[in-house]
């Protein structure tokens, strides 16, 4: 089937520029191998700001008094606290499915692979495939949770930011490495909900991509509220052979072992440009970004790139400008 444009990824980047795009005047597909709105909507900016207001509302029933109130008892629900984290995420990712509706966007479900003559390969669940072909071909596959080599993740002990979603059961404690916002969020929710949380940062700072007073001022606020942290440190191996977890961290002072029920691995990310056919179509790339100019397009002509697979900042709103200029172009 033919298009004008089909934009490869559904998340804040992909869904915005394809209703801009067929409010353009444009016919219009979207391909998406998971959930429509991708990991913006399904597993990043959306359900841990949902886990976050739980914590928020657990912390000031905990503070009752401070505002003149008086509680005579209360208590947390932990698996209702992440079943409304996913029914949020759920409600978004069906909204987003209205928009594409009431846009006329066709969406296609499956993992889809470029080929050259502006062609995509969809490849669905039952495994067959079916070739598309557009004018105009947007990639917009995001970014995933990046694994270091000497931290794999296993799901279960050593955990990324998906897992720490759906957890069965709050863990007593948990190590978190890195203290960026993916960090942060999940330590701050985790220690207000009672677990005992350590945060291992590599670099002198936490939050170390901040204005190093905003660092200090986190440090400030994490640490009052009962998060241990330690900086210029990095975890060199993990033992996952016992009942939790032995995480050995290298600091300034020497080798420190510490013990947890469950490490969650927080030190980045890393976008998804394997697989996608970008060498086959010749699509230039450097530093695990795929290289475009100022309207977002390639160097083969008919071939654009936005969001996290771009250089520049990984966020959802960048993402979703990036798109409209794009197809504005």
């Amino acid at each position: 089937m033919k298009y004008d444009i089909i934009v490869l990824g559904s998340g804040p980047g992909g869904y915005v520029t394809a209703i801009r795009a067929s409010q353009l005047g444009f016919k219009v597909a979207v391909i998406e191998k998971e959930n429509l709105g991708g990991v913006c909507l399904n597993w990043g900016c959306i359900p841990t700001k949902a886990l976050l207001k739980s914590a928020q509302v657990f912390d000031y029933l905990k503070h009752a008094s401070d505002y003149g109130l008086s509680i005579a008892a209360f208590d947390k629900d932990f698996n209702a606290v992440i079943s409304r984290s996913r029914s949020v995420a759920d409600g978004m990712s069906k909204g987003v499915q209205f928009l594409m509706k009431k846009n006329k966007i066709d969406v296609i479900d499956g993992f889809g692979k470029l080929k050259p003559g502006k062609k995509i390969d969809v490849k669905k669940a039952d495994g067959t495939v079916t070739e598309f072909n557009a004018d105009h071909i947007i990639i917009a596959t995001g970014a995933r949770s990046r694994e270091l080599p000497n931290l794999p993740q296993d799901g279960v002990k050593v955990i990324g930011y998906r897992q720490a979603m759906t957890l069965p059961t709050q863990p007593k404690s948990m190590i978190v490495v890195g203290s960026g916002a993916i960090g942060l969020e999940f330590a701050h929710f985790y220690n207000a909900m009672g677990t005992d949380v350590t945060i291992v940062e590599f670099l002198p700072n936490i939050v170390p991509l901040e204005d190093e007073d905003i660092s200090k001022q986190m440090e400030r606020s994490m640490k009052k509220a009962g998060v241990k942290i330690m900086t210029s440190s990095s975890v060199e191996k993990i033992d996952t052979s016992g009942s939790g977890v032995k995480a050995f961290v290298k600091t300034a002072k020497g080798e420190e072992i510490l013990e947890a029920d469950i490490v969650l691995s927080a030190v980045g990310i890393k976008t998804n440009i394997e697989n996608i056919g970008l060498e086959e179509v010749g699509i230039a790339t450097d530093r695990d970004k795929i290289l475009v100019n100022d309207f977002y397009q390639t160097n083969i002509p008919g071939y654009y790139a936005i969001g996290d697979v771009v250089p520049g900042s990984a966020l959802a709103h960048v993402a979703s400008a990036e798109g409209i200029t794009c197809v504005e172009k």
